[in-house]
């Protein structure tokens, strides 16, 4: 999910990049993760529909849904994972799809479809899917690694790579002291606080990052880091030395979907997009690229054996069996959430 999280890209929250104003004909505005689409296709939709894509990209679930709620920003296809598609329903900030111009659906495994964060299938499209866990260095950290708790117990200092979102971050203590994802508790989650400020407070966190991980692990700058299945493939490319591990106490297995926010100005634009993105070449096509996991039937068919069968990618049923996809939480334990974040934020890491 992700390019460099920059200044320049905090700055669309203030000043977005498709402003109100006069609307251009024949476009298709996309907003999405960075590193997480192969954009040689946006030539080849041009040529099939006439209609030109204008990409921008967010590094967080959280920095999407502040640039919506912000106003002035028009996009008419985004791509949030299930717990952020799941509150923009809940808040009336999607579109329903026209699924008669999404002919390219029944490509879909059923599975993947009718999910919790959309039980009637109604605003939204599978994009991807994946899991969470750790990558670590295989030269740096001297025994492998398999549970969560090894980032808060670790004897490496400085070497930590933590996410920087709430629910991705907390989520991973709270896995750590065997509570679920979506626990609504607020003794549980100030309990998972208190264990991330206790591991910043020891000097084990280097940095909480999105996708300043790519650099620092594949240049060998940290030894530990969180992220997400498909960019740990990516990386490996490039560091052959970095190792993956879905921890024992389970993951978050995660579908990214694509919809359609209410401030959409092209939808029958937005319809042909989504439709070209289901199509098997370029769900084969972005796969190579990003190395996420596709919730296309029909394309897996088609994959190569050896991406197909690559255990990273596409782990065993009973390692899925062992993972929790993160749910709609109720707005007063998102703002609990908001409420620790701060708190864990603002603890000081320990420089030695």
């Amino acid at each position: 999910m992700k390019k460099i999280f920059s200044v320049f890209l905090a700055l669309l929250l203030v000043f977005p990049l498709f402003a109100c104003g006069k609307k251009e004909e024949n476009v298709v505005n996309v907003y999405n993760w960075g590193e997480y689409i192969d954009e040689s296709i946006f030539d080849d939709f041009e040529e099939q529909t006439g209609i030109r894509v204008n990409y921008k990209t967010f590094a967080s679930n959280e920095m999407l849904y502040s640039s919506l709620k912000s106003g002035g920003s028009s996009y008419d296809v985004i791509i949030p994972s299930d717990y952020m598609a799941a509150r923009m329903v809940e808040e009336n900030m999607l579109l329903p799809l026209d699924y008669s111009q999404i002919p390219n659906m029944a490509n879909l495994d059923a599975q993947y479809l009718n999910l919790e964060y959309d039980p009637q299938q109604l605003y939204t499209v599978p994009y991807m899917w994946g899991v969470t866990g750790i990558i670590y260095n295989t030269t740096m950290v001297d025994h492998p690694i398999t549970s969560w708790m090894d980032l808060f117990t670790t004897d490496l200092t400085g070497q930590v790579l933590m996410f920087d979102n709430p629910r991705d971050c907390i989520g991973i203590a709270l896995k750590a002291l065997g509570y679920s994802f979506n626990t609504t508790s607020e003794d549980e989650i100030t309990e998972a606080a208190n264990l991330l400020i206790d591991q910043k407070e020891k000097g084990i966190v280097q940095a909480y990052v999105m996708d300043q991980i790519f650099d620092k692990m594949i240049n060998n700058e940290a030894a530990i880091g969180t992220y997400y299945a498909g960019d740990y493939i990516t990386m490996s490319e490039e560091n052959p030395d970095l190792a993956f591990c879905i921890p024992s106490e389970g993951a978050n297995l995660f579908v990214d979907a694509m919809c359609v926010p209410t401030v959409c100005e092209n939808y029958d634009n937005a319809m042909a997009f989504i439709n070209f993105m289901c199509s098997d070449d370029v769900v084969l096509r972005n796969c190579e690229e990003t190395g996420y996991s596709t919730p296309s039937a029909t394309a897996l068919e088609q994959m190569d054996e050896e991406v197909s069968g690559n255990p990273v990618a596409y782990p065993a049923s009973d390692i899925l069996d062992n993972c929790e996809t993160y749910g709609g939480l109720p707005s007063s334990t998102l703002s609990f959430y908001d409420h620790e974040w701060i708190r864990i934020c603002l603890a000081k890491v320990k420089v030695h």
